[in-house]
């Protein structure tokens, strides 16, 4: 900013010169006007300036120690005015005019802004002028909001459970095993929902013990009511009431890139953990072994680790949409969980105290997308194509399996299912996460293409075999 000269400090307007000490009446020479007149320069008294317009370093209110603020000028002092030597009368009247007018026009600035009600604004309000044509909108709740929102009401109902068991070894040997994973409680009843791998040893018994830590610090003994055949899922059991449990969410409404947040306890040291991310990508397969194969998976770049498999995956409402389950090897970043919606049906199964059961077709098929039509010269870019596959050891696996419900239904190796009673059959809705909705002995009808024609075939589901 640069800097005005203050109003009250006379100075030379012709030459700028500092102003000169006051000298004893010097005798004019004949001719000169008479030696007692003097120009003298008007400057009216500095007023303080408005609210509106007052800052801390021109005129601050108030000093540190309470006392009202002075402006930052010279008063004017109650001494006689100096006189200017060698400045013409007319000189003078100038710049009391031009005082005069500034005062003035400043005068009628602070009028305008009354009237107009600028200066009558509460200050420091925060708020922000709205545009003509601009909708107002409530203000969303930010991330932070909702991670620490959903902490408090989920960590209660997320579980730390310790397995106890034995492994056989390479020689036949038992070999004690002790793991430590997460699981979430659905129920109040102490119904739990967790991974089928932290309650199975190695070779894949169950474990003999399980010990169930909520975060008040209570301990159960929790027992495997059931384990999914489909998924890595499994139901334990705890003797309890009234327990905290989880609000359940749909999967089916997620979004890439929404908000994801992950509890559970990591490394079995740190209970209770929150972690968050968003969603990365819906509808992922990985193979966690040469004979286990998951698909339909969310995957999220919430920090997941050892320990927080079984633990739940919220989103910003802090309900559950999906189970942890897997990391990505020699990767920062990528994990998977098994959508919620695909639990659901054996977490029903557990309440109404029904045996946990998929429902099995029987072939074995890839989802067709736009490189797969164009890649087997197609005539469709969606639905499931039927057709022999391999194994994570390069051996074959048959189209149709034997004795299947899809062999006695009269399907064949080739047949495109194009939906499942009137569902298409897509990327979105891959085959095996719609079959998920039926029960086994259900009946349902499948649209299908075959050498160009649709055509509709009735299926009986059976059971999925639990070492598929």
């Amino acid at each position: 900013m640069t800097e005005q000269p203050d109003p009250s400090a006379p100075r030379d307007d012709a030459t700028g010169a500092q102003p000169l000490v006051p000298q004893p009446p010097v005798a004019q020479p004949p001719g000169t006007p008479d030696a007692d007149t003097q120009t003298i320069a008007y400057s009216p008294p500095p007023e303080p300036h408005p609210d509106w317009m007052r800052s801390a370093w021109l005129d601050p209110a108030v000093q540190p120690d309470g006392t009202p603020a002075t402006a930052p000028t010279e008063p004017v002092s109650a001494t006689p005015p100096v006189a200017r030597r060698g400045a013409p009368d007319g000189i003078g009247r100038i710049l009391a005019a031009a005082a005069l007018s500034a005062v003035l026009a400043s005068g009628g600035t602070v009028a305008l802004l009354e009237s107009t009600g600028a200066l009558n604004r509460p200050a420091g309000s925060g708020s922000v002028a709205q545009l003509p044509g601009q909708t107002s909108h409530p203000v969303a709740v930010d991330d932070s909001s909702a991670v620490v929102t959903a902490a408090a009401t989920v960590s209660p109902a997320v579980v730390q459970i310790t397995a106890t068991g034995t492994a056989t070894d390479a020689f036949g040997g038992q070999i004690p095993e002790r793991g430590v994973g997460s699981g979430v409680i659905y129920d109040q009843a102490g119904w739990i929902l967790t991974n089928r791998h932290v309650v199975q040893t190695a070779d894949g018994a169950i474990a003999s013990q399980l010990t169930v830590e909520l975060k008040d610090g209570r301990d159960f003994t929790g027992t495997v009511y059931g384990v999914d055949t489909l998924t890595d899922l499994a139901i334990v059991k705890v003797d309890g009431t009234g327990l905290p449990a989880a609000p359940i969410g749909k999967s089916a409404d997620i979004k890439v890139g929404q908000l994801a947040i992950a509890i559970g306890s990591p490394l079995g040291t740190y209970t209770s953990t929150v972690t968050t991310g968003i969603i990365s990508a819906t509808g992922r397969s990985i193979d966690i072994s040469a004979t286990s194969h998951l698909t339909n998976l969310i995957q999220t770049d919430a920090a997941i680790n050892p320990g927080n498999s079984g633990g739940p995956l919220l989103d910003a409402s802090g309900q559950v949409i999906g189970i942890n389950t897997a990391v990505e090897r020699d990767s920062t970043g990528i994990g998977f969980a098994i959508p919620i919606d695909i639990a659901r049906p054996i977490m029903e199964q557990a309440l109404a105290g029904e045996q946990l059961a998929r429902p099995y077709v029987g072939i074995r098929y890839i989802q067709i997308d736009l490189k797969v039509k164009k890649d087997k010269n197609l005539s469709v870019d969606h639905g499931a194509l039927i057709e022999p596959t391999t194994d994570t050891t390069g051996a074959t696996l048959p189209a149709i399996a034997p004795g299947s419900p899809a062999e006695k239904a009269g399907l064949k190796a080739g047949d495109i299912v194009l939906a499942i009673e009137g569902t298409t059959v897509d990327s979105e809705h891959p085959l095996d996460a719609l079959l998920t909705s039926y029960a086994p002995g259900q009946a349902v009808n499948l649209t299908i293409l075959r050498d160009g024609k649709q055509l509709d075939v009735s299926v009986t589901l059976g059971t999925r075999p639990e070492n598929l």
